[in-house]
This record gives structure tokens, sequence and C-alpha cells, in this order.
């Protein structure tokens, strides 16, 4: 029988596992940590009884994913919720841009900027399905349809701070700069818009919602349906070098580019070497779960219901703040992202008291505190939040890094999100999952699609290497 040891537990990780086994291959999966799931894991962070997502919390690419809606994830577990509201931005006057699923919804509310929202995001929406079966894959393919995917392009190459003239109003503009900030990059650079054209587009096509129990959930699931596959997975197993792991058929690794250069050492080609060392990572993100005693006193009554929400003033503000961490440079006001899971997932609750999320995009390797800027953020738009903590977790950059060794920096994304590693990462090449060396391919999220808990860079390494074993 064919054998494959994938190194890493991390979405994709257990995504190119499946798909292995689903292949008959005999897979068995390493990883360093004591419990599976790299950034889909969920503790009791705060108080005992509350749910906290360790990293990812949202998750539209996870639900449009075309390879997890293949695995029946239901049927192991896993369920999806959503919040009355996807998401809202909210500004210092009281206002704010709102995102429901439901777009005609979303327009209605934007007034005089409602076309303009319908023209960019209807069609992307709608035909949200074709769009990922083109950009889930690496960029040197041939597209399934072609014009949907250049109509996208097109779009995606503009910089989001020139895509945000097409609004009038600053809640409007706000809303679309939130989500581009996903990006954690400048709003001014080439292809600055693609991640706030993709995200935008799944939330009205599928939502933002959360997992049930947890984001761990999701990884419980894909756990389950490996078992049943016959893979099978080790904890608490560092893998140093190739060599450590005998002679399987293939070997996936869902690691960094950076741990890549440790494990194969001098067998990597030295084209390939050279361009992961020169991969970029990017800015870093800096964590605060906190428990609540009741809700969140938002000043607009659309943050009471809203799962996710983005706290950075206006689209100016999110622009500058964001091409200071670009800079190495920490914002007084830094862009802040807050979770409400708890809104449509009341099991992560305990009591009257409630979990909140938070980070706050800070620069590569940040080393100061930022917990009180992010309180501060929440603060400005929630007046009274801070005499309703009881409690707090802090992941500082450096712990962010120690939680998942793939967060070189604090990068959570695996690899910063310029115009060149947007098109083609980790590096310029017809298959970005190979390695160089024979049999052995990388499958995390610092190659293509890139960042999000969609699985598709693990589904399209298995791909990859299942070709090599055909040749």
């Amino acid at each position: 029988m064919t054998t494959a040891v994938v190194v890493g537990s991390g979405p994709n990780g257990l995504a190119a596992a499946i798909h292995l086994a689903r292949q008959g291959v005999s897979v068995r999966v390493l990883e360093a940590k004591d419990t599976i799931g790299g950034g889909t894991r969920s503790s009791e962070l705060t108080l005992p009884g509350l749910i906290h997502d360790d990293c990812s919390a949202f998750h539209p690419t996870g639900v449009a994913s075309p390879f997890l809606q293949s695995l029946g994830l239901g049927d192991y577990g896993l369920r999806w919720l959503w919040p009355e509201i996807d998401l809202v931005h909210p500004l210092d006057s009281g206002s704010a841009g709102v995102l429901w699923r439901d777009i005609d919804r979303t327009a209605a509310n934007m007034g005089e900027d409602g076309k303009a929202w319908q023209r960019m995001f209807g069609r992307l929406s709608t035909s949200f399905d074709e769009l990922t079966g083109d950009v889930f894959r690496p960029i040197a393919h041939w597209p399934a349809h072609p014009l949907q995917l250049a109509k996208f392009g097109v779009n995606a190459l503009v910089p989001a701070a020139l895509t945000a003239r097409r609004w009038k109003r600053p809640e409007t503009r706000a809303l679309f700069g939130g989500v581009a900030a996903h990006a954690f990059s400048s709003l001014h650079t080439p292809m600055s818009s693609s991640v706030g054209l993709m995200l935008t587009a799944a939330g009205h096509a599928y939502g933002w919602p959360v997992a049930e129990g947890g984001s761990r959930s999701i990884t419980d699931a894909m756990a389950s349906l490996l078992g049943k596959l016959g893979g099978t997975i080790e904890t608490g197993v560092y893998v140093d070098s190739l060599d450590s792991l005998g002679s399987p058929d293939l070997v996936m690794l869902d690691v960094a580019p950076r741990a890549v250069l440790r494990i194969a050492g001098d067998r990597l080609p030295g084209r390939v070497a050279r361009a992961y060392r020169r991969y970029k990572y990017g800015p870093a993100a800096f964590k605060v779960d906190f428990a609540v005693d009741g809700h969140v006193p938002w000043t607009n009554e659309h943050c009471r219901a809203a799962g996710t929400l983005h706290l950075g003033g206006t689209f100016e503000e999110v622009a500058e703040a964001e091409g200071q961490i670009t800079r190495g440079v920490m914002p007084a006001r830094p862009t802040v992202l807050v979770g409400q899971q708890y809104l449509a997932d009341p099991s992560r609750s305990a009591g009257v008291i409630n979990p909140i999320w938070a980070y706050a995009h800070v620069p590569h390797g940040y080393s100061g505190d930022a917990t009180q800027a992010i309180i501060d953020q929440i603060e400005r738009f929630a007046p009274g939040f801070r005499d309703r903590i009881v409690g707090q977790h802090v992941r500082s950059v450096a712990q962010i890094e120690q939680y998942n060794a793939n967060y070189i920096g604090g990068d959570i994304g695996v690899g910063a999100n310029t115009a060149l590693q947007i098109a083609m990462r980790p590096r310029i090449g017809l298959d970005p999952y190979s390695t160089g060396i024979p049999g052995v391919y990388l499958c995390s999220s610092a190659t293509a699609p890139g960042g999000g808990v969609h699985g598709m860079c693990g589904f399209n390494a298995a791909q990859s290497a299942l070709k090599h074993l055909e040749n």
C-alpha cells in the first residue's frame, strides 16, 4: 500500500491526509503539540465553561470550501451557526456599515451606495461557487470559468483605496476597508482589494458562520473522518528532519517555508531553498480574550447582533493603521477584530458570562503589549465595556508563535499578502506545492490559495502528490 506522512495537523494538513486516505493511501499525521488543529483549536482561556477560539473564529471560506463541502462533516459533528448580522463596522458618529448575508437587505441599508454595492458584489456572490472553483486553485491552471475569473481579476488588481472610492458614504467605505484589512497589508498597493472582494462576496453567498462548540469542532470532525478512513494521528511528535520519518512514499508538510528549510536541509534544490529563504512574512496579531458580564454595551444597535465587528474608524483611519504596521510602526489606534460568537452559539457562554474574542493588527514581531489599545478601541464604540470585564487572557505576538510555530513573527496568515505572494506563493512555479524533492510537498497556507480555514491548500497539495504517484 502507498504510504504518506503528514507533518502538522492544521486544517490543511488534515485536508491533505483525508484526500490521500480517500484515494487508498495509508496516512499517518504527526503533530508537535499535545492537541491537534493548528489554528482551529478552542479552549477555556478565561473562566471555566467559557469557550474561546484560539485563533480562527469565523469561516466564510470554510463553509464555502468545495473540498470541505465534499466531506459531509455534518455526519461527524460539525454544525455551522449564523448570527443575526454577519458583520458590522461602527463609526464614531454612532452609525455603522452593516453586512447581512442578504445582499438586497445590505444594499437597501446603504442608501445612495446600494446600487454600486450591488454592481460590485451581486454577480460575485451569486456565482461564488464558480469563482472559488478557479480562485481556490494555483494561478497556473486552465480556468473553468474564464470570464468570471477575468472580471474578478481586474477588480482584484486594484488597490483597496481606489476600490473604496466607488462608494460615497463613510459607512460603506469603512465596511469594505475593514474586510480588506484581513490581508494585513497596505490598502494602497496593487491587489489589496482581492481579500476584501473575496470575503465580502463569500459573506453574501454563504455568510460568516461559526462552528458550534468552537472552531475545534472543525478539527474534531475532520479527525473523525480521517480515522474512519484508516488514517492515524500522533501528537507530541516534533519532526526535525525528513530522515526521521522513515521512507514513506509521500511526505506532506503543513509547515511554514522556514520550517521546510530546517526539515529538508541540503535535500532541497538550491532554487527552492533560495525562494523559501526569500519568502516574506507579514504583520502580526496580538490577541486578547475577554470574559464579560452580560453583553458588550455597543452604541450602535446593529453591533449588538453582529457575530463579527471591525473596529478602526473610517476607511482612511484603517488604511493609515494598516500602512503603519507594514512599515513596522505600532498604531495608536490599531485595526481590531472582535468576535461575539456566543450570539450564534450560546453553548460557548456560562450563564450570563459571555466570551469575547479580539485581536489587533500589529507589526511583525511586535514585542509590546497591545492589550490596552484593544480595550480602548472597543471602549471607543462601546462605552462602559471595561467595567464589564470579569476575566481576560492575553496572547502576545511571541506567544502566538509559541502557540503555532507556523505563525512566524505573529503572522497568522503564514505569509505576507504582497501582490506577488497573493498571486504566487510560496514561490514562482507551475506547482507551488512541490518542494523539488520527489514525493515531498508543502501543503500549508503558505501555498495557494493562502490563509483561511478552507483546506484547499492541503487538498491541492494532495492532488499534486497523487499526480506524482501516477508518474
